[in-house]
């Protein structure tokens, strides 16, 4: 994709969605790195319909420290690998009270440290908490760059990196919205619609099934 494609991309984008938002339901830093950990291999909707009711009961490091594992385990049930995720937010909690006071590293070697964080996870809490014009490559971003030709590359590191270099430096700060919303709505997996998306003219994709008739 050209640069002025490149441009374009991103400008459409912006039109159609001007202040794009993570749809995981958080008001803190804390609350949104509990929702990042627990959001692995699950849908937004599913963690939102646990952490509603665990972060009126629980969202700070101490109060959910104090839930113990056993505790948080019943809000988190309905989670995939919620066993796992309990025993990994539990102990991501003692290390932030031990090592930073309960707050929230800033930077990405320091929330890599913590257990259940990996780099994806640390890209959104820098994003979303703390601005950084970071992206978060999922499974969408994955397809939507590669499928586009936004930005290709055979693993995610691969296409975070050529992201970072593609997207016009104005428009990286939202970056990771845009793209994951275009992923889950329009730039489906199975049957992309491609015939009401915002970018189809820059994109390097062309469906092999026509539009649906009006």
């Amino acid at each position: 994709m050209s640069p002025a494609k490149r441009m374009a991309f991103f400008q459409h984008l912006a039109k159609a969605d001007p202040h794009p938002q993570t749809e995981l339901l958080w008001t803190t830093p804390f609350e949104l790195l509990i929702a990042v950990i627990l959001s692995a291999q699950a849908t937004d909707k599913s963690v939102n319909a646990a952490t509603v009711r665990l972060f009126q009961i629980a969202n700070t490091p101490q109060t959910l420290l104090a839930l113990g594992v056993s505790g948080l385990k019943p809000y988190i049930k309905t989670i995939g690998l919620y066993n796992t995720k309990a025993k990994n937010i539990i102990s991501t909690c003692q290390q932030l009270l031990a090592l930073h006071q309960g707050a929230i590293p800033t930077t990405r070697e320091a929330l890599e440290s913590l257990p259940g964080v990996g780099r994806k996870t640390a890209n959104v809490v820098l994003n979303c908490a703390f601005g950084e014009p970071t992206i978060a490559v999922d499974t969408h971003i994955f397809r939507v760059s590669n499928r586009t030709g936004l930005a290709t590359g055979r693993n995610v590191l691969a296409v975070e990196h050529a992201l970072l270099k593609a997207v016009p430096a104005k428009f990286r700060l939202h970056a990771h919205h845009w793209l994951i919303l275009l992923g889950r709505y329009t730039c489906k997996a199975r049957r992309p619609e491609c015939w009401r998306c915002a970018v189809r003219l820059e994109c390097g994709f062309r469906p092999k099934t026509p539009p649906p008739l009006a």
